[in-house]
């Protein structure tokens, strides 16, 4: 491994993250099983399951919201424009975990 090259976990992290985030359809299970045989615990990947799982989900709420605000009655719009946190660059995720 050179001084540039990233230790094979943090790979493995940011993989897990992106496979989730994404709604992949192999869902991170590949870098589940390199994470865990490579000695990262539980609880570490927890909190990239949790972060990246709250961005996946806060993203579909931002984009049903915009298609709501154009398309929905006044009413409705304003209610789901309501659930997502305008101006914010990052909320916390409902364990806590910051993601920013």
């Amino acid at each position: 491994m050179t001084d540039t090259a990233l230790h094979p976990s943090i790979v493995a992290l940011v993989s897990l993250a992106a496979n989730i985030a994404s709604n992949h359809p192999k869902k991170g299970l590949c870098q589940l099983e390199r994470l865990r045989n490579l000695g990262v615990t539980d609880a570490h990947i927890d909190i990239v399951v949790d972060i990246a799982r709250h961005l996946r989900d806060e993203a579909g709420q931002m984009i049903d919201s915009e298609f709501n605000e154009a398309f929905a009655p006044a009413a409705n719009a304003a209610a789901e424009a309501a659930t997502v946190t305008e101006g914010s660059c990052c909320a916390p995720t409902a364990k806590g975990n910051s993601c920013c």
